[in-house]
């Protein structure tokens, strides 16, 4: 009779002020939950004025959790499944949380969803050796380095360009524009050493770098996806790679003529892949100077460092030269041409085809172009070649951005042989540091420093040359989230640059991660910023890099290329996405379904931020001590890192008015999102909507306070 008495007992809780009456078994009968510690004295609690145990937690989600310990039945009715999932959790009530784990992953799949195509598993890590993998560093000197500035070079030539877009390579920081080489980090931070860092891909190859070696992945036709090759460890973290899947060697060799390089410091290694996985080391290279950029131009390997040097490979001649030019801040590649944007806002260009040019005195030719009127720094390029018809030639058009936040757009007739492009049309929109541009056939997409703010224009063309009637109209304003922590990993920015990407179309996309430990992507339409879809990893690992690539097709008839995700992981996975699949579901888009916003929508944002450790003191439940129940809690050796102890260590002061002041500002931006669009259109059949949050380092320090 006792214990039945005891077991019947009334107990009052006083829940985020409103009053719950149950019995003792009722609470009980779970065990290891935070009731049975709380009832059995081993967490301490606190009383209201009526005798109740004050409990400071939602009552409404509260009295859907008592009604499943009274009937062990869940009622979901106008409750969020993930928020009762997060209460359940606290009240560490394993049997309810098993189940509701279960519903939200009913969307979910291993096997992901329509667009997933493809999983490649994490290869085996090569082992460190004790031979140096720098000994045969090539010494540069004598007539293979020199002194020609690129401020000096006057010679004129006039170009049929190529176009190919390859993204700029400036980077923003809150304190203004500076190069990469200016945000290196201490190597010696630890890594995961499976996490796939860059990826790059080349016709039907793909290259995936990891913290200390390389290896490539080949398609074919009808057995998939092969891992061809992998390189030996390295000592030094990599911090650039590309890849050239088409090399024309002065042998005409075919048996090795795929060509992978990568790079960390001012080092760069160079090898020969061949389909079968064979492979030969053709050298290692020094720049003298970091490496910021590495590329293939044709069979030409190109790196560059921000602060005026260009390295050049050339696979004819098996030559390694370096040039000294003006600090660099932008490029772009459009054929067998490179084009740098420089600090003296200047533009210049070399042509790689012909390797040297000055036989005088084996010097590259670098050749002026244009110069900004304002001379403002040029921090963004990009090139874009009309169609050559018999009517109109072949026009080049540049689009560029400076420092000051203008941009231009110079267009080069055919007529004008000998005469460099003409001024067309200049753009005022953006106060901060252009850190991006995009001119392509029906659109002008630009980018700045600032919370990295999108301006896009239709383009008006007549007979494939760009008009200036009725001239560019604005189209679209919008804002690209991103609350990146700061990375141990120079590569970081490499591997995940968020683009434009695609061909000089109208299909053009930016691939949108919010946090950087995400396994969420959102993709978006580059013109507009409308949602094409969302990319979740199937094993939920958190996505590390990525990159777009179209594959060719196979040699089948019909076969056609198709554009495709590629997103490396932590564990040490790839996995593939059919974007061309996304873009057709997305042009036959439900008119009857509402449209979701471009980016993260408020409930998305703050579920991708629930996986950032906001604080180790977030779990905490009232003022008196009542902590989580002790079966959800794990013992650690070391303190989590709070968010305080962030704001410490980045020298970000956690006075209550600083932190007050970061989160009104951040409010701030989030809220005038809503009005930042200019022009709210919407194309038929279109699933996506203008906006969403803010972006850039400033809003990195409120980001730890939303």
């Amino acid at each position: 009779m006792a214990d039945g008495g005891l077991s019947s007992e009334i107990v009052h809780l006083n829940v985020g002020g409103t009053r719950f009456s149950t019995s003792r078994q009722t609470l009980t009968w779970n065990p290891n939950t935070f009731f049975t510690s709380l009832l059995n004295g081993r967490i301490s609690s606190n009383k209201d004025e009526n005798g109740a145990i004050f409990i400071d937690r939602d009552p409404k989600i509260f009295s859907v959790i008592l009604n499943f310990l009274r009937t062990k039945e869940i009622q979901l009715r106008n409750v969020d499944l993930s928020a009762l999932r997060h209460e359940a959790e606290f009240y560490g009530i394993s049997t309810l949380v098993r189940r509701l784990t279960l519903c939200e992953d009913l969307d979910h799949s291993s096997c992901g969803d329509v667009l997933f195509h493809g999983y490649f598993q994490p290869p085996v890590a090569p082992l460190p050796s004790s031979s140096s993998f720098r000994q045969s560093v090539v010494s540069v000197d004598g007539g293979d380095s020199h002194r020609a500035g690129a401020s000096s070079q006057t010679h004129s030539r006039n170009s049929s360009i190529d176009s190919r877009l390859l993204p700029a390579y400036t980077r923003t920081t809150s304190a203004g524009l500076y190069p990469n080489s200016c945000h290196r980090t201490d190597q010696s931070a630890s890594v995961e050493p499976m996490r796939v860092t860059m990826l790059r891909g080349h016709q039907n190859w793909i290259c995936a770098a990891y913290p200390h070696f390389v290896c490539c992945y080949r398609m074919k036709d009808s057995t998939g996806w092969h891992l061809i090759w992998k390189s030996q460890y390295m000592d030094t973290q990599v911090e650039r790679i590309a890849l050239n899947a088409k090399v024309i060697t002065s042998n005409q060799d075919t048996s090795n003529n795929k060509m992978v390089a990568a790079s960390s410091g001012s080092t760069v290694w160079l090898w020969a892949v061949s389909d079968d996985g064979d492979k030969r080391q053709i050298g290692v290279f020094d720049l003298h100077v970091l490496v910021d950029n590495l590329f293939f131009i044709g069979s030409q390997l190109v790196a560059l460092s921000s602060t005026g040097k260009v390295g050049v490979w050339h696979s004819m001649t098996q030559h390694w030269q370096i040039q000294d030019v003006v600090p660099i801040t932008s490029y772009d590649t459009a054929g067998s041409f490179l084009l740098l944007g420089c600090e003296n806002g200047k533009i210049y260009y070399i042509d790689m085809q012909k390797f040297p040019l000055r036989m005088k005195d084996n010097d590259l030719l670098v050749t002026e172009l244009y110069s900004d009127p304002s001379s403002d720094m040029v921090t963004a390029l990009s090139v874009y070649l009309t169609p050559k018809t018999s009517l109109s030639g072949n026009w080049i058009e540049i689009a560029y951005g400076t420092s000051s936040g203008t941009v231009r757009v110079i267009v080069q007739h055919p007529e004008t042989v000998g005469h460099g492009p003409q001024l067309f049309q200049t753009f005022t929109v953006h106060r901060s540091p252009v850190t991006k541009v995009m001119l392509s056939e029906k659109h002008l997409v630009s980018v700045c420093a600032k919370y990295n703010h999108v301006r896009t224009w239709n383009v008006t063309r007549f007979r494939g040359m760009i008009s200036t009637q009725p001239g560019s109209t604005p189209l679209a304003s919008f804002k690209i989230v991103s609350l990146d922590d700061l990375d141990p990993l120079v590569s970081y920015t490499a591997g995940n640059d968020f683009g434009p990407f695609g061909e000089q179309d109208d299909n053009q996309l930016f691939v949108q991660k919010v946090v950087s430990d995400t396994d969420q992507l959102f993709i978006r339409q580059s013109s507009t910023g409308y949602r094409i879809c969302v990319i979740r990893s199937v094993d939920g690992s958190t996505i590390s890099s990525f990159c777009v690539h179209e594959c060719e097709g196979s040699n089948r008839m019909g076969s056609c290329p198709r554009r495709y995700l590629f997103t490396g992981h932590s564990n040490g996975s790839v996995q593939m996405w059919d974007l061309t699949t996304a873009l057709d579901l997305y042009k036959q888009g439900d008119k009857d379904k509402p449209i979701p916003q471009g980016g993260p929508t408020a409930s998305e944002l703050v579920r991708l931020l629930e996986q950032v450790d906001l604080s180790s003191s977030s779990c905490c439940s009232t003022p008196y001590c009542i902590s989580p129940s002790s079966s959800s809690l794990q013992v650690v050796s070391d303190p989590p890192l709070t968010a305080a102890s962030k704001c410490e260590a980045s020298g970000i002061d956690t006075d209550n008015q600083n932190l007050d002041t970061q989160m009104d500002t951040t409010l701030e931006m989030i809220d005038a999102e809503g009005s930042s669009s200019e022009l709210d259109k919407r194309e038929p059949g279109a699933v996506g909507q203008q906006g969403d949050g803010t972006s850039g380092n400033q809003i990195k320090k409120a980001g730890y306070w939303i």
